[in-house]
């Protein structure tokens, strides 16, 4: 079982990154228009006037952060931001949701309703400096992220319950192709949330209401599963000394009062050491 990692609840955690410069990890509440961390036991927190829901490594000091009107370039050490391009800024029914970096320096992000509306968001590749429309109408994108091997992307619409895997081109990471369904948990009655992939190349998925994150290999078999402290797992990320130990974000979103009460680590970060061998999440390039 895992353990708390942070204990400041967050109404909808998100976007876990393990930052392989500075061994820290960064994530946000969404709804809470946050950014959390913890550093060697020291809690830190900014605060935005907006929705930001994930983040890439620029350099040392530096994050690529997605928010629901657009990409920014993020001073952790003095806090201030610059907007390098718009993400559907024009439309306000829409905000930022899972996003990851690729192999090849680019940063992927999903976008979705603010209320979930049906097929109202998308996924996009920032790539050189342009920003690219991978898919649309995606009702709630998660488990960006990309093969060990270079192979291909995965990605799912939580709704349809179905995992895809996209092929790339090995030399600039473009997608190639149509996608096709990876993983169906239609049968288990389980939620494809936000995901990672580790160094043998399988896929590590958090399962929303299902307090778990599940490993499948890279024929969509089930491995193992890590029990979550939290019902809402949203989204994983290793990191750690070896890039071996498990974050994971819950939410407590959605959870009847009386639930929250008897559980109050709902919306917390968890983490379970020694799972197995991570890879350290690739550099944006801008």
């Amino acid at each position: 079982m895992s353990t708390v990692f942070d204990t400041r609840v967050c109404e909808l955690g998100e976007g876990p990154l393990w930052h392989p410069k500075r061994a820290q990890l960064f994530w946000f509440d969404i709804m809470g228009k946050r950014m959390l961390s913890q550093r060697e036991g020291v809690a830190e927190e900014w605060a935005f006037e907006e929705h930001f829901s994930a983040a890439g490594w620029v350099d040392e000091t530096t994050l690529l952060l997605a928010s629901e009107t657009g990409l920014w370039r993020f001073d952790l050490i003095s806090g201030t931001r610059v907007k390098l391009m718009d993400l559907e800024a024009d439309n306000t029914r829409t905000r930022s949701n899972d996003g990851r970096a690729d192999p090849w320096g680019g940063f992927w992000i999903g976008t979705m309703g603010k209320r979930a509306e049906p097929g109202a968001g998308a996924i996009y590749r920032l790539y050189e400096g342009v920003l690219q429309t991978v898919t649309t109408g995606i009702t709630i994108s998660n488990a960006i992220c990309f093969d060990a091997a270079r192979a291909c992307a995965y990605y799912t619409d939580t709704v349809t319950k179905q995992v895809m895997r996209v092929a790339l081109d090995g030399e600039t990471g473009t997608p190639i192709g149509e996608a096709s369904v990876f993983l169906d948990l239609t049968a288990d009655g389980l939620n494809p949330d936000g995901a990672v992939t580790d160094a043998e190349g399988n896929l590590w998925i958090a399962q929303w209401g299902a307090a778990r994150v599940a490993a499948y290999d890279s024929e969509g078999r089930f491995l193992r599963a890590v029990d979550v402290g939290g019902q809402h797992a949203s989204c994983p990320a290793f990191g750690g000394p070896d890039l071996r130990d498990l974050y994971v974000t819950t939410a407590a979103e959605g959870l009847p009062q009386d639930v929250l009460a008897q559980a109050p680590q709902n919306g917390m970060v968890f983490v379970q050491e020694d799972v197995t061998q991570g890879l350290a999440e690739p550099q944006v390039r801008l």
